[in-house]
């Protein structure tokens, strides 16, 4: 069994079609499916993280979704660390795990090892950068970590806070940690698709999601998330649309850094890719 571990990632800026391409190879390759997404993970955050349905489903099983509540801190460090128990219990049931969604950090940390240090909140320091607004806290962070303000969601201020945090308390940039790869195969497929059209596709989400009553999820909430902050300002539906469309080019930036990463435009394409990816490790 060891000599047959392999992962399948499965990964795209949002609104590419990834969810429902991982559950196709999942249905044709045996698999289950882990989310790799940092807004999923929030439990009761459905319609506003676009967060897959049990019909969309289609009755494969989905692992880190659900996970922590939004008011509780979730760092990269406890996310690897599920993810790997979810990957090891797939393995012994003898299925493929298949690790889907567009935080390119999260998916990082699991098949690089990547880790960030944990470091504890200091109190004094966040009082002071809360005084900061928004613009502030991203020059800040871009003066002292400036590859880490390139793919930040640079509209959520604990996002930004914490970043910061641990460039002062460590004394280094984020991308300068220690690495422990996964020790088996790992084949990275990402969808893309034309910017116009994936601009149509997040308008329309973000329609549906609307029609689906975002706005009093949002409303309950409270969170400096895409989908949930823009709801004390005017016109939010066109905010939201901007917003996603402005982080959809921040995942497609920390995605293009990954040479690794094969880009595909169609599910036959991955899952002839996947087919051939799985025979060559069998033999």
């Amino acid at each position: 069994m060891e000599n047959l571990k392999r992962l399948i990632v499965v990964l795209g800026p949002t609104g590419s079609g990834k969810s429902n391409l991982a559950v196709k190879l999942a249905k044709k390759f045996n698999g289950e499916v882990i989310s790799a997404d940092s807004r999923q993970i929030y439990k009761g955050m459905d319609i506003g993280t676009g967060k897959i349905t049990k019909k969309e489903m289609e009755g494969i099983p989905h692992h880190l979704i659900d996970v922590v509540s939004p008011k509780r801190r979730f760092t990269v460090t406890q996310y690897r660390n599920l993810a790997l128990r979810a990957i090891n219990k797939i393995f012994k049931k003898e299925k493929l795990p298949i690790l889907c969604g567009g935080t390119g950090f999260y998916i990082q940390s699991v098949i690089d090892g990547i880790t960030i240090p944990e470091v504890k909140p200091d109190q004094l320091l966040r009082f002071n950068l809360n005084k900061l607004n928004i613009k502030e806290l991203f020059r800040k962070l871009k003066k002292i970590d400036p590859e880490r303000a390139k793919i930040i969601d640079r509209n959520n201020p604990r996002r930004l806070i914490r970043a910061i945090e641990i460039v002062m308390k460590t004394g280094k940039p984020i991308p300068e940690l220690k690495k422990n790869p996964l020790p088996y195969p790992v084949l990275m497929v990402g969808l893309r698709l034309p910017k116009n059209e994936l601009k149509a596709r997040i308008g329309q989400r973000v329609e549906k999601m609307i029609k689906l009553g975002l706005e009093k999820e949002a409303r309950k909430f409270l969170v400096p998330i895409i989908g949930y902050q823009e709801w004390s300002l005017p016109n939010p539906k066109d905010l939201i649309i901007q917003h996603t469309i402005q982080y959809a080019k921040r995942q497609m930036t920390w995605f293009k850094k990954d040479k690794r990463i094969i880009w595909l435009k169609t599910q036959k394409e991955a899952k002839k890719l996947t087919k051939k990816f799985l025979q060559n490790i069998s033999h």
